[in-house]
């Protein structure tokens, strides 16, 4: 029995609402017109995609590798759509995620030569860390993500393109005390503002002070935003790691300085994450290698 698009349009929003009542409301169609479609997408495979709780529905372990593989295959068909639709003269739209630090550092310059290159194209932008980017370009919601290499090993169905190495440094505001410290261990009870979430691994905080034998410090505040993290940086005694050439934005530059310390500075290596199975569309395309381009600007900069 083959599948039909339909099937699988109602298989992923039963699994994305947890819920028969949700995905019928949602796709405009009966609860049992839901459940039919459902058995019959089991019965065609031959295996139990989900099972029902007192909670609602579950996907089975077959039912969530499943699910990864048809997002994978709509993203492909969207992908598809939009660059038959680019061709005659529509819309095509690129999706990508950028880390804090290259989101401040890469995005602007590159997303506003894209918008010149390609005028006709649209621009889907998320801002995350890659626990969060990197599944969404695996399973094709997002067509690239820019960001750090936090593990040794690489998530299977992905690539890595090493763009630019980047080094962080402790900052504090102008005018706070422990400017003066030389020692890392004389900041484990100091409180930070961190662009990482916490117990994030590999993380710049979690390296610097595991290679100095000392544990982790209070994090008081952790976010996604680098204009946030510095503004508070700005006005509290709260520490900071900042990359060494986001301290020379301007909004950083203004009002924050680092701390010297003894210890080396951590440092991660940025790149473009891309899937491994797949070809980038006409725009992606495009617009990777413009994001190629301006990182290599970015690594000679003094």
């Amino acid at each position: 029995m083959g599948l039909t698009l339909k099937q699988l349009e109602t298989f992923v929003a039963v699994a994305e609402t947890g819920s028969i009542r949700a995905a019928a409301r949602g796709l405009h169609v009966s609860q049992p017109a839901i459940t039919k479609s459902v058995r019959s997408l089991e019965s065609g495979l031959h295996a139990q995609l989900v099972q029902r709780t007192p909670h609602g529905i579950t996907l089975t372990a077959i039912g969530r590798s499943f699910l990864m593989r048809v997002r994978v295959a709509q993203a492909e068909l969207r992908r598809a759509e939009e660059e038959a639709a680019g061709a005659g003269g529509g819309a095509a739209t690129v999706a990508l995620g950028f880390g804090p630090v290259a989101a401040v550092m890469l995005a602007p310059q590159a997303l506003a030569r894209f918008h010149l290159e390609s005028p006709g194209a649209g621009i889907r932008v998320m801002e995350g860390f890659p626990p969060a980017l990197l599944p969404l370009v695996r399973d094709g919601t997002l067509d690239l993500a820019i960001g750090p290499k936090l593990d040794t090993q690489l998530e299977p169905g992905l690539t890595f393109r090493p763009l630019f190495r980047e080094e962080f440094v402790v900052v504090a505001r102008r005018g706070n005390p422990l400017l003066k410290v030389r020692s890392l261990a004389q900041l484990v009870d100091a409180e930070w503002a961190t662009l990482w979430k916490g117990g994030l691994p590999n993380s710049p905080l979690d390296r610097i002070f595991s290679a100095a034998g000392l544990s982790m410090p209070r994090q008081v505040m952790q976010c996604e935003s680098y204009n946030l993290v510095v503004s508070v940086v700005a006005r509290t005694d709260l520490l900071t790691l900042l990359s060494r050439r986001g301290l020379a934005l301007p909004l950083a530059s203004e009002s924050l300085d680092v701390i010297a310390l003894r210890e080396q500075h951590p440092q991660l290596t940025v790149g473009m994450f891309t899937r491994a199975d797949a070809p980038l569309g006409q725009h992606a395309a495009v617009l990777a290698r413009i994001l190629v381009s301006e990182a290599r600007a970015l690594a000679r900069a003094p």
